[in-house]
């Protein structure tokens, strides 16, 4: 499948009639900068990690001025997120070594301990501008999966269950080790399942110059 980070491979397991996973690999994922700080109204100096797993993610990891995320509300995350990434965006830049095109971090990830028995780690992602995500994120995941790998907390073929702010998981594995840039990196994998929730009709017309769609880099 194509995306705008580039192309991804996807598995599924099905049992009888219906698919019970999903499992998707993606592309290579990097921790691309370490310990940058901001000033965080309320908060104070925040130290973030920034890895790139599909997009650019700020992680917010336990320190001095941010003890968990189960210690803040879902709008309380949103708004200091806002405020965070915006920081950040202004102080440092943010650019893919092998893809001008991708550049500027789009997103937050705090995280915390699990509170899940078989969980690994705990997120909660800022998307857009008023919502945590309801999963752990699969770009989130492969972010985070690579800053662990860069700092010797998970090896190549490790499953790393990633638990969101509601609870709802996702398995992560490291599928195999690369570089970018000549930097160490990782090509993950995530697993999961969604359900159908409604059906959408297109149609193609071809009196419609662009009805094969369009694309504007």
């Amino acid at each position: 499948m194509e995306t705008p980070a580039g192309l991804v491979h996807i598995d599924y397991v099905q049992e009888g009639p219906k698919v019970k996973s999903v499992k998707l690999t993606n592309v290579k994922s990097f921790l691309y900068a370490e310990g940058l700080t901001v000033d965080c109204p309320d908060l104070g100096i925040i130290s973030v990690d920034v890895a790139y797993g599909g997009n650019f993610y700020g992680i917010i990891d336990p320190q001095a001025n941010f003890d968990d995320i189960s210690s803040y509300s879902a709008s309380q995350l949103i708004h200091y997120g806002k405020i965070i990434r915006q920081l950040l965006n202004e102080k440092y830049a943010f650019v893919h070594p092998e893809d001008a095109n991708i550049h500027g971090l789009t997103h937050i990830q705090w995280t915390g301990n699990p509170t899940l028995p078989n969980s690994s780690g705990r997120n909660a992602v800022l998307v857009g501008d008023n919502a945590l995500d309801r999963s752990p994120c699969g770009t989130g995941t492969s972010a985070r999966m690579a800053q662990w790998y860069a700092k010797g907390k998970l090896k190549k073929g490790t499953e790393f269950i990633h638990e969101s702010y509601i609870g709802s998981q996702f398995t992560g594995k490291i599928e195999a080790e690369t570089t970018v840039d000549g930097k160490p990196a990782i090509v993950p994998s995530i697993e999961g399942w969604a359900r159908i929730t409604g059906y959408n009709t297109i149609f193609l017309d071809d009196e419609d110059p662009y009805f094969g769609g369009f694309q504007v880099i």
